[in-house]
């Protein structure tokens, strides 16, 4: 059987610093995606262990506790979700018994979840997990830097219109045709 070459480490090293590389040890979105992942996958594995309730459902409960009530289309804003998975993420939890719908009074195709004692509950019990990760997760950080990492997040998620606008005007410059099959969807 033949041997299949491999390039060695330096051999790769060399090719890609002849080409732009994105390096990863230095590129903050790389890590909030991969932290961000990794908090939700394990965050929903125990989830579903305890309660049957995904990372979906539980960000939605997290919401309903606070507002009492919200549409999907609020949901969806502070969330980021798109409508098709609100929308079933709602059916779900309504067939549960987690929230009641209703038609929101001000837009009749609207509807408004409200959480119910029965979702409330499960948002209790689940909180209490929720917060045990986040002590974990914060447990390497002093009380300063707990601060100041809230701060900076706050201030990066605050900033993420000035990317997409940012990001319209590099493809109106660099890929024009893009910003048409963007805006069909």
């Amino acid at each position: 059987m033949p041997r299949t070459s491999h390039p060695s480490p330096r051999k790769t090293t060399a090719r890609a610093a002849a080409r732009a590389v994105i390096d990863l040890e230095n590129y903050a979105p790389a890590y909030l995606t991969w932290i961000a992942n990794k908090l939700s996958s394990g965050a929903s594995q125990a989830y579903l262990a305890a309660f049957d309730v995904g990372i979906e459902t539980w960000r939605v409960l997290v919401l309903l506790a606070i507002e009492g009530s919200i549409s999907a289309q609020k949901a969806c804003g502070v969330i980021g979700m798109d409508k098709a998975s609100m929308s079933r993420c709602f059916k779900s939890m309504h067939a549960r018994g987690f929230i009641e719908l209703s038609l929101d009074p001000q837009d009749g195709r609207a509807r408004i979840a409200t959480l119910t004692p029965s979702g409330r509950t499960v948002h209790d019990q689940i909180r209490d997990i929720a917060l045990e990760r986040e002590r974990a997760f914060m447990s390497v950080l002093s009380v300063a830097e707990r601060k100041l990492l809230l701060d900076l997040l706050r201030r990066l998620h605050e900033n993420l219109p000035a990317v997409e606008a940012a990001t319209r005007e590099h493809l109106a410059q660099h890929h024009p045709h893009a910003l048409a099959r963007r805006s069909k969807d």
